[in-house]
């Protein structure tokens, strides 16, 4: 298909290769102690947290130990950058970074760390100093706060690594030799201090019986290694991945066939989960945390569960989040509200099935210049779900016309085991009866409260309203004034094209694409529904709606492509553009 999963060298922002995952979706297609409550204070910017000093004791049962490092974060895009720290965009980590991570509820910490560029490729594969005493100091910072810390080798896997099948003796080597120098300079740290073998990693040239006896010899040609080693490593919890650290069951069961062979108690089995795909990217239609997504979740979090965690194997979910949200580089490409979805139901799942999870991020959820929340309201959920579920809707938002009578409208509550409060603007608490009604699971709108709320109905957001629920994070919705977006002819280039557009309130979700016979055209041929951000991209503040190059690549030449647009209101806008050599011509329908 033409469709696939970006390299991970595109994919530096985020992380997360999820070939098998994709490979999964399309058949499914085919076929088909810690703080409490929702509040926090974000630290001031420059201003470190007050820290307890008290330094936690291991537990000597791995089960124990894992379930003390809940909550989990990752230090992405720094130590993991290539070629340097700072060549991602995120400034040299620090003290103070840990001190908040610390304050803010966080009870371990993953530091990725990509050793390549700062290593001789040739034995005996010697690990700069210099690189390695950097490595050392932000390890101790973390340690110094009383944190657990997991230690990779992270993006060495497809630099590298991959290349196991084809140069297998001089990859081994050059692995072996690298554990060999990382667990001799650690080997005299606490047992808060984990090693991970390897991050993702994949085999070039390789079928699937080869891929898992390559992944068998790396696992356990690390533990051999760090365990000879000495020191504290004699009884280090070492952490083990599946391939690509995907949780299908196959590969699941494929490593707990590695670690029973190893007879050690301390290990701790490790995979990453970035949501249902098409979710997670915006692709195929699927704009909402549905059914189809929520069930993907449930069944992922079980299989670790009862490969795993039933046999007294903890599971450390080494990263996860959504492939396409939060991203501070770029418009969002999944609705905040059903992300917030997303984060509240994995909190969920992972509490139940015994998972501890490391947060993922490369720098688009903490600030590391200021120290401070990007979006204090998305961690808010996502800590609350640490320790106990929150209410949710149908949707975060009320669209109202700009003009014409005002209606009631409905929403679906998702309580989550809450029980609903009622409603509020800011401290002000609406009335039930003449501002809303409630009729079991359904949440109605008065039109006078509507009219209320709307004002002079100016475009965009008029108010924010809270569902509030008996515990956990309130639900915002805002109410928002709208009219169909206008969309207007534009010529352009294959390279450049960007059809003006009204938006007049509304929010763009998704985009389709077909050709006059009714097949799909695009980047993505196997679905309509192209993807958010790769084929198409809004721009409000520019009033206009981006093709990429990626789409008219995709597009054959001459013939006439109708694109849907869909809205978060439910409109539906056509438009219609054809390629002709380089250059583009749009049409509003």
């Amino acid at each position: 298909m033409k469709d696939t999963p970006p390299t991970a060298r595109d994919r530096r922002r985020r992380s997360g290769r999820v070939t098998s995952l994709l490979l999964a979706v399309l058949t499914l297609l085919a076929t088909v102690g810690l703080t409490t409550g929702p509040a926090f204070a974000a630290p001031h910017a420059g201003t470190a947290p007050t820290v307890s000093a008290a330094i936690p004791q291991v537990p000597d049962n791995a089960v124990d130990a894992v379930a003390a490092m809940q909550p989990s974060w990752n230090l992405g895009n720094s130590l993991d950058a290539i070629p340097d720290e700072t060549s991602w965009g995120n400034p040299p980590a620090t003290k103070a970074l840990f001190d908040t991570i610390r304050a803010q509820g966080f009870r371990s910490v993953r530091i990725p760390v990509t050793w390549s560029n700062h290593q001789s490729a040739t034995a005996p594969y010697t690990i700069d100093p210099t690189s390695l005493n950097r490595v050392r100091q932000v390890v101790d910072w973390a340690l110094a706060d009383g944190l657990y810390v997991i230690l990779n080798i992270h993006h060495d896997s497809w630099q590298w690594i991959n290349k196991m099948a084809t140069d297998h003796d001089q990859v081994l080597a050059r692995y072996n030799a690298t554990w060999t120098q990382i667990a001799t300079k650690f080997k005299d740290e606490p047992r808060r201090l984990l090693f991970e073998s390897v991050n993702e990693p994949v085999f070039d040239n390789a079928d699937d019986t080869r891929k898992a006896q390559l992944l068998d010899e790396l696992n356990t040609s690390f533990h051999t290694v760090v365990r000879q080693t000495g020191g504290g490593n004699a009884t280090r919890l070492l952490v083990l991945p599946t391939q690509a650290c995907t949780p299908e069951q196959n590969l699941m069961d494929n490593l707990a066939a590695t670690m029973s062979s190893l007879h050690d108690p301390n290990l701790v089995a490790t995979v990453h989960y970035y949501s249902f795909w098409p979710f997670s990217v915006n692709i195929a239609g699927y704009t909402r945390f549905d059914a189809t997504v929520q069930q993907d979740m449930s069944d992922t979090f079980a299989r670790m569960h009862d490969t795993f965690v039933a046999k007294g194997i903890p599971v450390y979910l080494g990263e996860y989040g959504l492939l396409s949200y939060p991203d501070y580089t770029h418009q969002d490409y999944v609705r905040r509200g059903e992300a917030l979805k997303y984060f509240e139901a994995l909190g969920h799942e992972a509490r139940i099935n015994g998972v501890t999870t490391a947060l993922w991020d490369a720098g688009s959820f903490l600030n590391r210049n200021t120290l401070q929340w990007r979006d204090p309201g998305l961690f808010a959920q996502i800590k609350s779900s640490w320790t106990t579920r929150s209410g949710t809707a149908s949707s975060d938002s009320v669209f109202v016309p700009k003009a014409g009578a005002i209606e009631a409208r409905t929403l679906t509550l998702n309580p989550n085991g809450t029980t609903f409060r009622g409603l509020w603007q800011g401290t002000t608490r609406l009335t039930e009866g003449s501002d809303y009604t409630v009729s079991g699971d359904q949440v109605t709108l008065t039109a006078s409260a509507l009219t209320r709320l709307t004002g002079d109905r100016a475009y965009g957001i008029n108010a924010t309203l809270q569902a509030r629920f008996s515990q956990g994070v309130p639900w915002e919705i805002k109410v928002i004034t709208y009219d169909t977006p206008v969309l207007s002819d534009a010529t352009g280039t294959t390279g450049s094209f960007a059809l003006p557009a009204q938006f007049r309130g509304d929010m763009l979700a998704t985009m389709e694409a077909k050709y006059a016979d009714g097949s799909n055209a695009g980047p993505a041929n196997w679905t309509s529904y192209q993807q958010f951000g790769t084929a198409f991209s809004p721009d409000y503040a520019g009033k206009a709606i981006t093709l990429t190059p990626d789409f008219f690549t995709a597009v054959n030449d001459g013939a006439p492509v109708t694109l849907t647009f869909h809205f978060w209101s439910g409109a539906t806008v056509t438009y219609h553009v054809t390629k002709s050599g380089s250059s583009v011509t749009g049409t509003n329908s």
